[in-house]
Protein backbone atom coordinates (compact mmCIF):
# COMPACT_ATOMS: atom_id res chain seq x y z
CA UNK A 1 0.00 0.00 0.00
CA UNK A 2 1.41 3.13 -1.24
CA UNK A 3 -0.37 5.32 1.87
CA UNK A 4 1.84 2.94 4.16
CA UNK A 5 5.01 4.16 2.69
CA UNK A 6 4.64 7.86 1.75
CA UNK A 7 3.40 8.56 5.95
CA UNK A 8 7.24 7.10 6.47
CA UNK A 9 8.45 10.19 4.63
CA UNK A 10 6.49 12.64 5.87
CA UNK A 11 7.79 15.21 8.25
CA UNK A 12 5.05 15.99 11.35
CA UNK A 13 3.97 19.52 11.07
CA UNK A 14 0.99 20.76 13.31
CA UNK A 15 0.49 24.19 11.82
CA UNK A 16 1.20 22.48 8.03
CA UNK A 17 -1.15 19.73 9.00
CA UNK A 18 -4.03 21.77 10.72
CA UNK A 19 -3.80 24.48 7.72
CA UNK A 20 -4.51 22.21 4.91
CA UNK A 21 -7.20 20.51 6.83
CA UNK A 22 -9.33 23.52 7.24
CA UNK A 23 -8.46 23.88 3.65
CA UNK A 24 -10.44 20.77 3.02
CA UNK A 25 -13.36 21.46 5.51
CA UNK A 26 -15.95 21.13 3.44
CA UNK A 27 -14.98 17.78 1.88
CA UNK A 28 -14.77 16.35 5.72
CA UNK A 29 -18.16 17.98 6.31
CA UNK A 30 -19.25 16.67 3.23
CA UNK A 31 -18.35 13.17 2.97
CA UNK A 32 -19.42 13.09 7.28
CA UNK A 33 -22.60 13.51 6.72
CA UNK A 34 -23.18 12.06 3.21
CA UNK A 35 -21.61 8.60 5.39
CA UNK A 36 -25.03 8.96 7.44
CA UNK A 37 -27.18 9.38 4.66
CA UNK A 38 -27.49 13.00 4.55
CA UNK A 39 -27.41 13.88 0.75
CA UNK A 40 -25.68 17.16 0.25
CA UNK A 41 -23.33 17.71 -2.52
CA UNK A 42 -19.97 19.40 -2.26
CA UNK A 43 -21.20 23.16 -3.57
CA UNK A 44 -24.42 22.95 -1.12
CA UNK A 45 -22.21 22.05 1.81
CA UNK A 46 -19.66 25.05 1.02
CA UNK A 47 -22.76 27.39 0.36
CA UNK A 48 -24.44 26.26 3.98
CA UNK A 49 -20.46 26.46 5.61
CA UNK A 50 -20.80 30.31 4.07
CA UNK A 51 -24.09 31.32 5.64
CA UNK A 52 -26.25 30.54 2.81
CA UNK A 53 -29.85 28.12 3.72
CA UNK A 54 -29.58 25.62 0.90
CA UNK A 55 -33.45 24.81 -0.41
CA UNK A 56 -34.38 20.90 -0.70
CA UNK A 57 -33.05 20.07 2.77
CA UNK A 58 -34.70 19.08 6.19
CA UNK A 59 -33.80 21.41 9.12
CA UNK A 60 -32.53 18.73 10.88
CA UNK A 61 -29.59 17.55 8.19
CA UNK A 62 -28.73 21.39 8.13
CA UNK A 63 -28.45 21.62 11.91
CA UNK A 64 -26.34 17.82 11.46
CA UNK A 65 -24.41 19.69 8.74
CA UNK A 66 -23.34 22.59 11.03
CA UNK A 67 -22.91 20.74 13.81
CA UNK A 68 -19.98 18.61 11.78
CA UNK A 69 -18.12 22.09 10.25
CA UNK A 70 -18.59 23.64 13.83
CA UNK A 71 -17.10 20.24 16.15
CA UNK A 72 -14.04 20.75 13.42
CA UNK A 73 -13.16 24.29 13.98
CA UNK A 74 -13.44 23.49 17.47
CA UNK A 75 -10.93 20.63 17.29
CA UNK A 76 -9.05 22.70 14.93
CA UNK A 77 -8.66 25.43 17.77
CA UNK A 78 -8.20 22.77 20.16
CA UNK A 79 -4.86 21.28 18.34
CA UNK A 80 -3.77 25.02 17.64
CA UNK A 81 -3.63 26.05 21.40
CA UNK A 82 -2.16 22.99 22.67
CA UNK A 83 -5.45 22.20 24.58
CA UNK A 84 -5.86 18.97 22.53
CA UNK A 85 -5.98 15.96 25.10
CA UNK A 86 -7.27 12.10 25.27
CA UNK A 87 -9.41 12.76 28.63
CA UNK A 88 -12.84 11.84 29.48
CA UNK A 89 -13.53 15.49 29.41
CA UNK A 90 -12.35 16.18 25.90
CA UNK A 91 -14.51 14.16 24.10
CA UNK A 92 -17.93 14.82 25.94
CA UNK A 93 -17.24 18.57 25.11
CA UNK A 94 -16.49 17.37 21.52
CA UNK A 95 -19.56 15.36 21.81
CA UNK A 96 -21.28 18.37 22.90
CA UNK A 97 -20.77 20.04 20.12
CA UNK A 98 -20.96 17.20 17.27
CA UNK A 99 -24.04 15.50 18.15
CA UNK A 100 -26.19 18.69 20.14
CA UNK A 101 -29.83 18.40 18.82
CA UNK A 102 -28.99 15.07 17.25
CA UNK A 103 -28.31 12.68 19.85
CA UNK A 104 -30.71 11.76 22.74
CA UNK A 105 -28.38 13.11 24.94
CA UNK A 106 -25.07 15.25 23.98
CA UNK A 107 -22.36 16.23 26.39
CA UNK A 108 -22.16 12.55 28.19
CA UNK A 109 -21.48 9.20 28.06
CA UNK A 110 -24.82 7.42 27.73
CA UNK A 111 -26.61 5.95 30.55
CA UNK A 112 -28.91 2.98 28.45
CA UNK A 113 -27.83 0.00 26.63
CA UNK A 114 -28.39 0.53 22.72
CA UNK A 115 -27.24 -1.94 19.46
CA UNK A 116 -26.08 -1.72 16.52
CA UNK A 117 -27.39 -2.60 13.12
CA UNK A 118 -26.71 -5.18 11.24
CA UNK A 119 -24.76 -7.28 13.61
CA UNK A 120 -25.75 -9.44 16.61
CA UNK A 121 -22.75 -7.62 18.77
CA UNK A 122 -23.64 -5.77 21.59
CA UNK A 123 -21.95 -2.89 22.96
CA UNK A 124 -20.85 -2.60 26.72
CA UNK A 125 -23.85 -1.92 29.37
CA UNK A 126 -23.45 1.63 30.79
CA UNK A 127 -21.72 0.88 34.20
CA UNK A 128 -18.75 -0.18 32.13
CA UNK A 129 -18.10 2.94 30.01
CA UNK A 130 -16.11 5.04 32.60
CA UNK A 131 -13.45 1.93 33.48
CA UNK A 132 -13.35 1.04 29.50
CA UNK A 133 -12.58 4.75 28.74
CA UNK A 134 -9.51 4.43 31.02
CA UNK A 135 -8.63 1.36 29.68
CA UNK A 136 -8.69 2.69 25.83
CA UNK A 137 -6.51 5.17 26.90
CA UNK A 138 -3.87 2.93 28.20
CA UNK A 139 -4.25 0.72 25.31
CA UNK A 140 -3.44 3.29 22.73
CA UNK A 141 -0.58 5.02 24.88
CA UNK A 142 1.35 1.76 24.66
CA UNK A 143 1.13 2.22 20.51
CA UNK A 144 4.27 3.87 19.35
CA UNK A 145 2.89 4.40 15.74
CA UNK A 146 1.01 7.87 15.64
CA UNK A 147 -1.52 6.70 13.10
CA UNK A 148 -1.72 3.34 14.59
CA UNK A 149 -2.53 5.04 17.42
CA UNK A 150 -5.04 6.90 15.98
CA UNK A 151 -7.32 4.39 14.51
CA UNK A 152 -7.45 2.40 17.69
CA UNK A 153 -8.59 5.05 19.45
CA UNK A 154 -11.33 5.15 16.44
CA UNK A 155 -12.32 1.58 16.36
CA UNK A 156 -12.31 1.27 20.36
CA UNK A 157 -14.63 4.15 20.50
CA UNK A 158 -16.86 2.77 17.13
CA UNK A 159 -17.11 -0.78 19.28
CA UNK A 160 -17.99 0.25 22.88
CA UNK A 161 -20.34 3.01 21.42
CA UNK A 162 -19.88 5.82 24.48
CA UNK A 163 -22.65 7.10 23.35
CA UNK A 164 -26.35 7.41 21.99
CA UNK A 165 -25.67 8.17 19.06
CA UNK A 166 -23.06 10.11 17.10
CA UNK A 167 -20.48 7.73 18.12
CA UNK A 168 -18.32 6.69 14.63
CA UNK A 169 -18.08 10.66 14.04
CA UNK A 170 -16.99 11.85 17.41
CA UNK A 171 -14.95 9.32 17.45
CA UNK A 172 -13.24 9.89 14.05
CA UNK A 173 -12.73 13.95 15.64
CA UNK A 174 -10.26 12.01 18.27
CA UNK A 175 -8.55 10.23 15.87
CA UNK A 176 -8.17 13.31 13.50
CA UNK A 177 -7.12 15.57 16.73
CA UNK A 178 -4.01 12.59 18.06
CA UNK A 179 -3.01 12.99 13.91
CA UNK A 180 -2.92 16.89 13.92
CA UNK A 181 -1.70 17.44 17.29
CA UNK A 182 1.39 15.46 16.36
CA UNK A 183 1.50 16.85 12.92
CA UNK A 184 0.09 14.48 10.82
CA UNK A 185 -2.62 15.06 8.08
CA UNK A 186 -6.27 13.86 8.53
CA UNK A 187 -7.76 10.96 7.78
CA UNK A 188 -10.84 11.00 5.43
CA UNK A 189 -13.25 8.46 5.04
CA UNK A 190 -14.82 9.24 1.46
CA UNK A 191 -18.37 9.01 0.73
CA UNK A 192 -17.93 7.25 -2.45
CA UNK A 193 -16.21 4.35 0.12
CA UNK A 194 -19.44 4.19 2.48
CA UNK A 195 -20.55 0.80 1.36
CA UNK A 196 -16.74 -1.06 1.65
CA UNK A 197 -16.91 0.81 5.27
CA UNK A 198 -19.78 0.33 6.70
CA UNK A 199 -19.11 -3.35 5.45
CA UNK A 200 -15.72 -3.80 7.16
CA UNK A 201 -17.05 -1.72 10.31
CA UNK A 202 -19.87 -4.80 10.77
CA UNK A 203 -17.50 -7.14 9.97
CA UNK A 204 -14.98 -5.39 12.99
CA UNK A 205 -17.82 -5.18 15.75
CA UNK A 206 -18.40 -9.06 15.50
CA UNK A 207 -14.61 -10.16 15.50
CA UNK A 208 -12.85 -7.16 17.43
CA UNK A 209 -9.75 -7.03 15.31
CA UNK A 210 -8.36 -3.99 14.17
CA UNK A 211 -6.33 -6.02 10.68
CA UNK A 212 -8.69 -4.88 7.88
CA UNK A 213 -10.36 -2.01 9.36
CA UNK A 214 -6.68 -0.33 10.07
CA UNK A 215 -5.85 -1.42 6.16
CA UNK A 216 -8.93 0.35 5.17
CA UNK A 217 -8.55 3.80 7.12
CA UNK A 218 -4.76 4.03 6.06
CA UNK A 219 -5.73 3.66 2.39
CA UNK A 220 -8.12 6.36 2.77
CA UNK A 221 -4.97 8.79 3.33
CA UNK A 222 -4.75 10.85 -0.28
CA UNK A 223 -1.40 9.95 -1.08
CA UNK A 224 -0.41 13.70 -2.74
CA UNK A 225 -1.51 15.11 0.67
CA UNK A 226 1.01 12.97 2.23
CA UNK A 227 3.64 13.79 -0.29
CA UNK A 228 3.26 17.76 0.77
CA UNK A 229 3.86 16.98 4.20
CA UNK A 230 7.13 15.15 2.89
CA UNK A 231 8.22 17.64 1.46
Amino acid sequence: MIQKKLLTEIKPNISKAVFFAKRQLAELVCDAVNLEGIAYTLPEVQTLLDGVTVGGHKISDQMITLNQAQAWKWLFQSVLSGNFEISKDFVLQLHAISAKEEALEWGCFRNGRVMISGTEYLPPEPAKLDNLWFEVVHSISAVDNIVNRAIYLFLYMARYQFFYDVNKRTARFMMNGILLSNGYPVINVPAKRAAEFNSLMLEYYDSGDFSDMLDFMISCYDPILLEIMAE
